[in-house]
């Protein structure tokens, strides 16, 4: 007999067929076995401070596609100034880009992640750009390329898949020439995998601030603005050694929170009156020293137009709080910047590359004591999006989430 020609697993079929009294079992389980509905839930926002609860089919997935149930979702101040202006005109929209969950179907195509992490069902991912007109770009390619350039899930107009925005139950990331990135971060927990993208943001800012070579350990540093974003400003720095942090704000509680995460002075500007009597309370506030450099993390223009002031001769500013048009700032050129020689970079979103560095920095900041799950003050279920994002604009708690049961 020619083995050659002999069909093994067909013998091996036979075999098993003959012990069993049955055909052996398919490879796959049919898609009706496996848990997922035929529809997911879907918060659309249908208008203006208003998010309908609709339902859609599930698309069948694609070879290069992945279907993730959404465990939860932050609430960013770009989906608040959508929800209340709508003023990227997207409306119908499914928002949401702070999410994350886990795989429960891939594409055959599909075995790692945009950084070469091996992926399989049950792990968890997040998104992060999509490259729509630049299929074939990768993460070592990203310097100084960031997420401006791209689209992202959660900020993608309506279309017949309906499922690509993280407030859902389950989001639909389309493989091939789409241009999804994702990462595997299943070593993480929900809530930090929550706050990846805002975090991301920020190593980003901090990233740029280095490229001015002012910086350092042993800096003075201010940072204006104890939301969120400045909270999580104070604790990269403070990840990385800077230990002379004084935060600025109006609101004490969030003072006091800024001092957990790691500044170990603070200003309230609702105590001084004019910005001399304020720049002379920072100065005290640093042993009598203005800033080496300082974080501008609001988006009030008069705010940016007072760092100046915060900041010593030569010293370094990043703007990183006007995520859109806040409107225009009033500074002297003079004054503020050419005769002191006030080294400013301006930072906006994150790179890939940014992205997969932030995934360490949020073990720093936990293996430190760092508190940073306490930053996500409210959680709401997906059918409470509307009183979710009610609560991020009335500034009364600091991250808000959308978490699925």
């Amino acid at each position: 007999m020619d083995m050659n020609n002999v069909n093994i697993e067909e013998i091996v079929k036979q075999v098993l067929s003959g012990m069993t009294g049955n055909a052996p079992a398919a490879a796959s389980a049919p898609a009706a076995s496996t848990g997922i509905p035929k529809t997911a839930r879907v918060a659309v926002l249908t208008e203006k401070e208003h998010f309908d609860i609709k339902e859609y089919p599930i698309p069948p997935i694609g070879d290069d596609d992945i279907l993730v149930k959404v465990e939860g979702c932050g609430v960013c101040g770009t989906d608040a100034h959508e929800f209340k202006r709508d003023p990227f005109n997207l409306i119908p929209v499914a928002l949401g880009h702070e999410g994350t969950g886990e795989i429960v179907a891939m594409g055959k195509n599909v075995k790692v992640d945009t950084a070469g992490k091996p992926v399989k069902v049950g792990d968890k991912v997040v998104t992060c750009m999509i490259f729509k007109d630049d299929p074939d770009i990768t993460m070592f390619d990203l310097n100084k390329k960031n997420v401006g350039g791209a689209d992202v899930y959660g900020l993608l107009p309506d279309d017949d898949v309906h499922l690509n925005g993280w407030f859902s139950d389950y989001i639909f990331l389309r493989g091939g020439n789409f241009g999804t990135t994702f990462f595997n971060v299943s070593d993480l927990d929900l809530d930090s995998r929550i706050l990846i993208e805002p975090c991301a943001v920020l190593v980003h800012a901090v990233e740029r601030a280095k490229t001015t070579g002012i910086l350092r350990f042993n800096s003075r540093v201010v940072v204006q603005g104890c939301g969120p974003i400045g909270l999580i400003c104070i604790a990269v720095l403070r990840t990385m050694g800077v230990e002379h942090i004084c935060a600025v704000d109006g609101n004490e509680k969030r003072l006091e929170f800024a001092k957990r995460m790691g500044a170990d002075t603070s200003v309230n500007f609702m105590n001084f009156k004019g910005i001399e009597a304020l720049t002379e309370a920072v100065k005290e506030a640093q042993g009598g020293h203005l800033a080496d450099f300082a974080f501008q993390c609001t988006g009030n223009p008069k705010a940016h137009a007072n760092i100046y002031k915060f900041i010593r001769n030569g010293g370094g500013l990043c703007e990183l709080g006007f995520f859109i048009n806040g409107g225009d700032a009033t500074i002297n050129p003079h004054f503020d910047l050419c005769s002191k020689e006030i080294n400013l970079v301006g930072s906006w979103v994150y790179t890939l590359r940014d992205y997969v560095t932030t995934f360490d920095f949020l073990k720093r900041a936990k293996a430190i004591g760092l508190p940073m799950s306490e930053l996500i003050t409210d959680k709401f279920p997906l059918e409470q999006i509307n009183e979710a994002l009610q609560t991020n604009l009335a500034m009364t708690g600091l991250k808000i989430a959308v978490v699925n049961k």
